[in-house]
């Protein structure tokens, strides 16, 4: 597991980083999200040792992180900085060579991801020539091509059209099947909703929320409710307790105060006919980003 313990950085009089601690677990994916200047790049340099943080520490598998252990990460960092001139397989086979590849093993990993990420088609082609995409596409089989440990991942969809999202998600779901971790950071708060196991919110260069996907929906449910039955859903208006906000025909969503009881709403929803639906309202991902960036 890597983890971020008490973690903090300033610039000057900025405090970039504020007592920053979240976990990334093996196996599972990892989503980190914030608005732009939040944390995340910072953070994310710090586990690589770009930058050294001015408190706190950084551990891998129990251990403070080392130079060998970061070796083993796969790094993609948001500013693409792959050799515009070289063709993409040629640096893949570079940059696994650099990590201490062997010759077989290098040029077997970089065809096997050419082939995976639908490079093979521009895998001779210098990257200046590529689509911006298709750079995004080989600077992910440059985080991969030494088969890491760890994964660190900013922006990796950035510039992705939905098809190649889908494709670099797919590899990715690869790795976190071998057992690997993978943090990644995106502001496309779709895919991260779609794509993580767990969740990290920075807001201003503070851990906002964290955990399990499904736990950070419980947690930030509040009372709200949709009801949909066969006629007119608009008798709630006058039902003690309930605060309508929307109602469409059959289709109603309200809230709830603190002396009503859901369950009696059901019972008089269905002393009136059929009930074709009822349940909580789930808060999507940007509806907890909203709520707890404030």
């Amino acid at each position: 597991m890597l983890r971020l313990n008490a973690v903090s950085r300033r610039f000057g009089d900025r405090q970039v980083l504020d007592d920053v601690s979240f976990d990334v677990t093996a196996g599972r994916m990892t989503g980190f999200v914030g608005a732009n200047g939040a944390g995340k790049t910072t953070s994310m340099r710090i586990i690589m040792g770009v930058l050294a943080p001015d408190a706190g520490e950084v551990t891998w598998a129990g251990a403070r992180m080392t130079r060998e252990v970061r070796r083993k990460i796969g790094y993609m960092p948001e500013e693409r900085g792959l050799y515009p001139k070289m063709s993409v397989r040629d640096q893949l086979i570079y940059l696994g060579r650099l990590h201490g590849l062997g010759h077989d093993a290098v040029r077997r990993n970089a065809e096997e991801l050419i082939e995976w990420l639908s490079l093979g088609e521009r895998a001779g082609d210098p990257l200046e020539k590529l689509s911006l995409g298709n750079q995004q596409r080989a600077q992910i089989a440059a985080a991969l091509i030494h088969e890491p440990d760890i994964l660190v991942l900013d922006e990796p969809f950035s510039g992705l059209d939905p098809i190649a999202v889908d494709t670099v998600v797919e590899v990715l779901r690869d790795r976190t099947k071998r057992g690997v971790p993978v943090l990644f950071s995106s502001h496309q708060l779709d895919v991260v909703e779609r794509l993580c196991d767990d969740l990290v919110i920075i807001a201003a260069g503070r851990i906002r929320a964290a955990g399990a996907r499904g736990q950070l929906r419980a947690e930030h449910t509040l009372p709200r409710y949709t009801l949909t039955v066969d006629g007119d859903a608009g008798w709630l208006r006058d039902h003690p307790g309930v605060r309508l906000l929307d109602l469409d025909g059959a289709h109603a969503v309200f809230e709830l105060t603190p002396s009503a009881d859901e369950q009696q709403v059901l019972q008089a929803a269905l002393s009136r006919g059929p009930v074709r639906a009822f349940g909580p309202v789930t808060p999507s991902l940007a509806e907890i980003f909203r709520e707890v960036s404030q």
